[in-house]
């Protein structure tokens, strides 16, 4: 950003926004395209004409060329073709065209994307279909539309589709709640998410001489460095002109895609870091946090960096979560988990609470599995990450108040005002009432939930429909039972009590890591799902398929789909990595051990010729040989058991936790032995100390 540009101008300049909108079409088509985002109605085609057209037309001056239908398939990461808006006008010239069908309708190949069995290979046909509640953008010289990806039958292939759905789900049960308590005024509540990301960066240079980080992600060898993070000296500490000169950059490529980035600082972590964002309605946010794992890659390729965004790219240092800050508000801008001013607002954020405690006790399984994949397996229960075992933390000033109501006693809070509740049954709320916990896996922060368990690597869409779907069907079964009721004022506090009693279980302040906790969680009745293996069966648990097949959010073949995908990609990034490490050991770490090796044993011989004592030479050429000899043997082990693996999707995923896993942990044992034990000359690629403090 140039010194006479202004952040304010710079913001959002390649976005064709709301403001764009309103300027460049007539009244009525930006009031048909307004009415189509808060009541769901439908584009005639000349509206969608005259839309395309304007975008067009923007893009062009903007610079684009091509146009391209932006969606995220079931990889996880997103998918575009491009075409470019020339058509021909005969005499060897072009025209610049973009119609209201190519703007709501693309037909790209889905043949290749996962499907999970939703549909056979040689069926290629899928659509994709614009979302008008997501703004389009230009990235690299084309206009990218953000759309939903459906097969020619009609299920969802993507994470927005189903997104979308949990959204309109959500907010239709709310308002329901909302009418209770005499809110006339509430259209729509939108979820809002806030997703932190944290990253690694590395050279370009030394991560190219790493075939690990080139083919997996994340380091498969390393001895612990010197030094870690034991000074505690990288956290917000200084940071240094390399990095901040990335940051800079980076900021100024999201800020022009409208995506809000707010804050910056170093990680825990040697290398590590952080960016978050200000919060936004979900679908923007999840489609935002896409652009931003992108823009961090390849911002970091002009600097002669590499972005990490592997959950545990370097063993015995933090990995990288992303926390998703979680809220529900109204069309009015009313934060629905923020105590209120009024008695009758703080009932109503009880009750909301209450709700959200209910649905993570009722389906910790499901949002568990939600989370689950081989990179989070490494960071999850450890170094700040949370426990496997599913908890909610609400600071001990909400919680006195949850016991109170349970206990039926006085509650008296200190220090703060409080907030007076308007039924008499209930409390008083102390504003500002939660610390942190940073062991918590869902933390209540004031007027939010921080789902914590979310991998840096992963699309937040699967965690947010999860939380979207689960709280609405809580929100539904409590506006039943209270609009059934005869006594709403009489009866609103003895569900708020009951749901409480029931559910606090899941409730949990402590330290998520002390051994102590999942001794209790378990006498809880609390899961535990330690691996990926435990947790991906529960996609498909009875409960859990009939809850988002009731909702509308997934037919029970699209979650069967999902469950399958997820299986085999679990199969697939561990077989890739045993792989990559049976490489490495072949031809790299042997060869380079063994050739030290004998020129230790060289060195021995001449200094015995000379008389010289050779004990360094002899004993490390000793040591190095047995280890040698214990990693070819570990190599061999893996590279049998890999050809052994059964077809089928559960048998091969267990079969990779169980036998796969443990010879990996294996072989790396007697390689970083052989690492501390050669010279760092002849070590084949860059080591730890290289990677982590590269400037």
């Amino acid at each position: 950003m140039s010194t006479t540009t202004k952040l304010s101008d710079l913001f959002g300049s390649m976005v064709f926004n709301e403001d764009t909108m309103k300027e460049r079409l007539s009244s009525a088509s930006y009031e048909a395209w307004k009415k189509c985002v808060t009541d769901g109605t439908s584009l005639d085609i000349s509206t969608a004409n005259e839309i395309a057209q304007a975008m067009k037309q923007w893009a062009v001056e903007k610079g684009a060329t091509h146009y391209t239908h932006w969606f995220q398939p079931m990889t996880g990461v997103t998918a575009e073709k491009h075409d470019s808006f020339i058509a021909p006008a005969g005499g060897g010239k072009i025209l610049m065209e973009f119609s209201g069908k190519e703007l709501v309708r693309g037909e790209p190949d889905a043949s290749s994307f996962p499907s999970g069995g939703l549909r056979a290979t040689f069926e290629a046909r899928g659509y994709t279909a614009w979302d008008p509640t997501s703004f389009a953008f230009i990235k690299e010289g084309s206009l990218c539309i953000p759309t939903i990806f459906c097969s020619y039958s009609g299920e969802a292939l993507d994470k927005k589709t189903p997104l979308l759905r949990s959204m309109d789900e959500i907010s239709r049960q709310a308002v329901r709640i909302l009418r209770l308590f005499g809110d006339t005024t509430t259209k729509r509540v939108v979820v809002q998410v806030g997703p932190e990301q944290e990253y690694f960066l590395v050279d370009k240079a030394q991560y190219a001489q790493r075939e690990d980080l080139r083919m997996c992600g994340r380091t498969l060898f390393g001895a612990k460095p010197p030094k870690g993070q034991e000074l505690d000296d990288h956290y917000y500490g200084a940071i240094r002109p390399r990095v901040a000169a990335y940051m800079k950059d980076l900021d100024e490529e999201l800020w022009k895609l409208g995506v809000l980035s707010k804050t910056k600082h170093n990680e825990v972590a040697p290398s590590q870091h952080e960016m978050a964002p200000i919060y936004t309605n979900a679908n923007a946010a999840c489609d935002q946090n896409q652009l931003v794992m992108e823009m961090m890659k390849k911002v970091a390729d002009r600097h002669g960096l590499v972005c990490l965004l592997h959950e545990k790219p370097f063993a015995g240092v933090n990995g990288s979560g992303k926390h998703d800050n979680w809220s529900l508000s109204t069309d009015t801008g009313k934060n629905l988990f923020k105590p209120g001013s009024t008695p009758r607002q703080n009932a109503q954020f009880l009750l909301f609470l209450a709700a959200f405690i209910k649905g993570v006790d009722d389906y910790q399984e499901f949002l568990r599995a939600t989370v689950a994949f081989p990179g989070n397996d490494h960071r999850l229960g450890a170094q700040e990450a949370p426990p496997a075992v599913l908890s909610i933390f609400l600071g001990d000033e909400l919680s006195a108040v949850v016991d109170s109501i349970i206990n039926d006693t006085d509650f008296q809070s200190t220090g703060k005002r409080t907030l007076e509740i308007g039924v008499d049954a209930l409390p008083a709320i102390r504003q500002d009432n939660t610390d942190r916990n940073r062991t918590s896996p869902m933390a209540f922060t004031g007027n939010k939930f921080e789902f914590r368990m979310l991998g840096a690597s992963q699309s937040i869409s699967g965690p947010n429909i999860a939380l979207n779907t689960i709280m609405a069907e809580e929100l539904k079964q409590f506006a039943d039972e209270l609009e059934a009721s005869r006594d709403f004022q009489a009866d609103l506090p003895k569900l708020i009590r009951r749901v409480f009693t029931e559910h606090q279980r899941i409730i949990f302040n402590g330290n998520g890591y002390d051994e102590a906790w999942l001794e209790e969680a378990g006498k809880r009745g609390l899961s535990n799902l330690t691996s990926t293996a435990d947790a991906l069966p529960m996609y498909t648990a009875p409960k859990n398929v009939d809850l988002f097949v009731k909702h509308g959010i997934y037919t029970k073949e699209e979650i069967e789909a999902r469950a399958e995908i997820h299986i085999e990609n679990y199969t697939t990034v561990l077989t890739i990595e045993a792989k990559t490490m049976a490489d490495m050991i072949r031809h790299q770490i042997l060869p380079a051990v063994s050739d030290y090796a004998d020129q230790l044993c060289q060195r021995a011989y001449h200094k015995d010729a000379m008389g010289v004592p050779h004990q360094y030479e002899t004993s490390t050429a000793m040591q190095i040989g047995t280890l040698t000899d214990a990693l070819q043997a570990d190599c061999a082990k893996l590279e049998a058991d890999l050809a052994a693996i059964p077809a089928g999707s559960i048998e091969a995923m267990n079969y990779c936790h169980e036998v796969l896993i443990p010879d990996m942990a294996e072989a790396r044992k007697a390689a970083d032995q052989l690492e501390t034990l050669t010279a760092s000359k002849s070590w084949p690629f860059p080591v730890y100390s290289d990677l982590l403090f590269y400037v």
